[in-house]
């Protein structure tokens, strides 16, 4: 029996690197995770235990800490774009490289309302990813934000829906709205800020969120993806992820008292799931 190759790859995943840059007083920092993924003519690895084509893991770890020292590391993609670049380069046997970039957020701490030069909180689970993918002669760049946890506590309801036989909800017209985001988001072209569009769509997030009258969580996804692609022309497509995280009523009458949208029990699971690919229609 013989048996074939449909596809590999290999690389090294988890490469956790934060460059601090001192270009002056104000310091700056990126804290990065990075992911590493080579596919090309590595069969005989495979089939023959040789070796003389394989790059090893440990120096492709390696290649990022000596890349990130050289590249002034603006934003997430960039760096990705380059690492990929370096990567196609510099091995002929390589036919497509694929870098996965999660970004860890910190804030700088304020004093007496001024930023302060070197210090910083932790912006909390909250962060920013990105995919390149490049054969060296094509390169696709898809961005994103994930575990951004909002709440509101009132301007969402959930009304009108399918009642059958095992249906226990009750309706409501005012109600605490919770969600932790996830947004993907493809660009029309290369040529961007990439920091500025996804400060930019966080931004959109935040206010939709904050400004929407909610009739469902599904209504605030569309509207929150129709913003975005209203006001940034250059994101092509953007998919969306909206679990509910359900905070539920207490029932205080069983001791008398009432409960007016005061008390209510935060639950992690089941929670439902709500996602979304929106484009504009041209």
């Amino acid at each position: 029996m013989s048996v074939i190759i449909l596809q590999n790859n290999y690389g090294k995943s988890n490469v956790r690197v934060m460059k601090v840059t001192k270009n002056s007083e104000v310091h700056e920092i990126k804290e990065m995770t990075v992911g590493i993924q080579l596919e090309g003519d590595f069969e005989t690895v495979h089939t023959e235990g040789d070796n003389r084509k394989v790059l090893p893991t440990d120096t492709m770890k390696n290649t990022v800490y000596a890349l990130a020292k050289e590249n002034p590391v603006k934003s997430i993609e960039e760096f990705s774009i380059y690492l990929a670049k370096y990567f196609i380069e510099n091995n002929k046997q390589v036919s497509s490289v694929t870098i996965e970039n999660t970004e860890t957020l910190w804030n700088r701490i304020s004093l007496n309302g001024k930023p302060h030069n070197h210090s910083f909180v932790s912006g909390g689970n909250e962060k920013r990813f990105t995919k390149v993918i490049t054969d060296g002669e094509n390169i696709s760049v898809t961005s994103g934000i994930k575990d951004l946890l909002v709440l509101k506590t009132t301007a969402s309801g959930f009304e009108n829906y399918i009642k059958d036989k095992f249906t226990t909800l009750k309706e409501t017209s005012d109600r605490v709205f919770s969600t932790s985001i996830k947004a993907v988001w493809q660009y029309a072209n290369q040529d961007v800020n990439y920091l500025k569009i996804s400060n930019d769509i966080r931004k959109i997030i935040l206010e939709t969120f904050a400004t929407h009258h909610s009739l469902s969580v599904q209504q605030t996804l569309y509207e929150t993806g129709k913003n975005i692609l209203e006001e940034c022309k250059d994101v092509s497509e953007i998919s969306i992820t909206m679990p509910n995280k359900h905070y539920l009523l207490f029932n205080l009458g069983q001791f008398g008292m009432e409960n007016n949208n005061e008390i209510f029990i935060p639950t992690d699971e089941p929670f439902g799931l709500i996602e979304a690919k929106l484009k504009r229609e041209n």
